[in-house]
């Protein structure tokens, strides 16, 4: 990942992470979100059934802030972002996201918060998943 031409996040194997936060996320969205990922069983195991986890491959996380996430697109032909935390409440969401994934052992690299961020990528599969906090089982 490069803001200005300058890489400030690179990772090998792992997840890119694009995390959005809305208005009403909180401190538990983040942390429920961080550990979730950590252990989302996604990763080939030997027999090539998805079936470990990004710590279990000892893999990398690249988290990258991404309000565009959450952008009502129903109506119109404009994306409305009403939703989206203002900055002042989501970095600290994003930061919470990024402290409680790295204490699992993750190597985590970001970009820069409400950067402009060029981000490259190779999706192995394509294999990509939506994780909403909001829409958590109740155990």
């Amino acid at each position: 990942m490069t803001v200005d031409g300058q890489v400030v996040g690179r990772i090998g194997r792992g997840l890119v992470v694009l995390l959005g936060v809305e208005q009403g996320d909180s401190v538990h969205d983040a942390r429920y979100l961080a550990d979730r990922i950590c252990e989302f069983r996604i990763f080939e195991d030997e027999d090539g059934k998805m079936n470990r986890s990004v710590q279990e491959i000892r893999g990398a996380m690249l988290v990258v802030s991404q309000f565009t996430l959450v952008a009502d697109c129903r109506k119109g032909r404009r994306p409305s972002f009403t939703q989206a935390a203002p900055p002042d409440v989501a970095e600290p969401l994003y930061e919470t996201f990024v402290a409680s994934a790295g204490v699992r052992g993750i190597e985590i690299a970001t970009g820069r918060f409400r950067a402009h961020m060029d981000v490259s990528l190779i999706n192995d599969g394509p294999v990509t998943f939506i994780i909403d906090s909001r829409r958590q089982q109740e155990n």
